[in-house]
């Protein structure tokens, strides 16, 4: 049953047939042969390893420069700060009582809330995205005693049913739209959407990602987002900007929407919030929307919500992130400046770059050619996030702790890559 193949006690690179074939196997057997197949062709048939800051070290010995692992490592991996964070929590009190106060979870909430400026003032602590998306409708719908939430063309909230109805891709939904009513997708570009809607019918909130990163990294128009919040507010519906993935300074800001300006009930922080050492979301809002908890308290809770060792790590990942925050600001700009040029140097292989901060988007003239440069980045030691939408789109998400020597470095193999696919793509579609 090869149960002694679980790690290395040989040099890296030494077990690497061993570790990766019995890895595979398993993954084949016990959970899906397709992601068996994508875990092949990202690490070329070698399995992760072990990993430090913006480099993951594969089981070949290999190590590869990670731009992707969809926005959880903003601060890199195994950041000092965090880990250490958690290993003093693992140390005293590694999980909850669930009827004891936690002093972990509510600092936790206090410093989530006062770094996004303190206006939000509730917090509901989850394990991932969807759970933050979950308590947001829920709460909503409890608030304002009605149904309908409208959510907007393109956007992606996560696959748990009362999420996947926010989602909008069919590729998500096919079989299960029967179960998810109530939910209305407006066109992102509509500023009279929201107008439209809460005129017909009683709306509970508009939820939105005020960049897409699923939909092919797509920001959407400050303006829109101001018009749907003040239509919104006019109505009695409550207002939640999804920033699971484009918060927490990802695009630049503590928040987008508060940035911006939009006045927004709810703000939604996940993926890096744990600091990428442990998974925990948040969603952060107001008393008004948060009143159907302050009544009944039991009305929506999670064993594992609040987790000291997930909320030991929110402090420590605020605090780094906003150390890093310059940096990443100078990242930013090398990231625009180096894929602006790719594209002017490759005008018939790319079609489109778009993205903020440190969440970009590559278009590409073919689905096919997209898979062929994914593929040569994957040789050439670079990890990117395929977007599953819009699979003629990789997304790059640099951490925040990345340099210029690797943002260099990730526009050489990219431009390595493409050139190496257009060749052989041919223009073809």
């Amino acid at each position: 049953m090869d149960r002694h193949v679980l790690e290395p006690s040989a040099p890296p690179g030494a077990a690497a047939p061993d570790i990766a074939r019995v890895t595979f196997r398993r993954i084949q057997r016990h959970m899906s042969p397709g992601i068996a197949l994508s875990g092949k062709f990202a690490g070329q048939g070698a399995v992760e390893e072990s990993a430090s800051g913006c480099e993951v070290l594969l089981s070949d010995g290999r190590s590869v420069l990670d731009f992707g692992s969809y926005a959880v490592t903003l601060l890199g991996h195994r950041n000092p700060a965090v880990v250490d964070a958690v290993r003093r929590q693992l140390d005293v009190m590694p999980t909850s009582t669930r009827s004891l106060a936690s002093p972990v979870s509510a600092l936790a909430a206090e410093q989530v809330s006062e770094y996004l400026g303190g206006g939000l003032n509730r917090v509901y602590f989850g394990i991932n995205g969807a759970d933050a998306v979950e308590a947001a409708v829920k709460l909503a719908r409890l608030a304002t005693g009605r149904r309908v939430v409208v959510a907007v063309e393109g956007g992606y909230h996560g696959k748990s049913l009362g999420a996947l109805g926010l989602t909008h891709h069919d590729r998500f939904r096919d079989g299960l739209t029967g179960l998810l009513d109530g939910v209305l997708h407006v066109a992102p570009d509509d500023p009279e959407a929201v107008a439209r809607v809460t005129a017909e019918t009683d709306v509970a909130a508009i939820v939105f990602e005020p960049v897409q990163g699923e939909n092919g990294v797509r920001p959407l128009e400050t303006e829109v987002l101001r018009r749907w919040s003040a239509d919104a507010r006019r109505a009695g519906a409550f207002t939640v900007s999804d920033e699971i993935q484009c918060g927490l300074r990802r695009c630049g800001d503590p928040s987008v929407a508060l940035a911006a300006g939009i006045e927004v009930d709810a703000v939604l922080l996940g993926k890096p919030l744990g600091g990428g050492v442990v998974p925990v979301s948040a969603l952060v809002c107001s008393d008004a929307l948060y009143e159907p908890l302050l009544k009944d308290p039991f009305r929506h809770t999670a064993t594992f919500g609040g987790h000291p060792l997930a909320t030991a790590a929110v402090p420590a990942a605020l605090a780094e992130i906003e150390a890093a925050a310059d940096n990443g600001a100078e990242l930013a700009r090398l990231m625009e400046q180096g894929l602006r040029t790719l594209r002017e140097d490759n005008p018939g292989l790319v079609a489109d770059v778009r993205g903020r901060g440190l969440l970009w988007g590559v278009d590409f003239a073919g689905t096919e050619l997209a898979g062929e440069v994914q593929m040569g980045l994957a040789r050439r030691g670079l990890l990117v996030s395929p977007c599953l939408s819009r699979p003629r789109t990789l997304r790059l998400l640099p951490p925040l702790v990345a340099g210029p020597a690797e943002v260099g470095r990730a526009m050489a193999v990219l431009d390595d890559a493409l050139k190496e696919a257009g060749a052989a793509w041919g223009g073809r579609g």
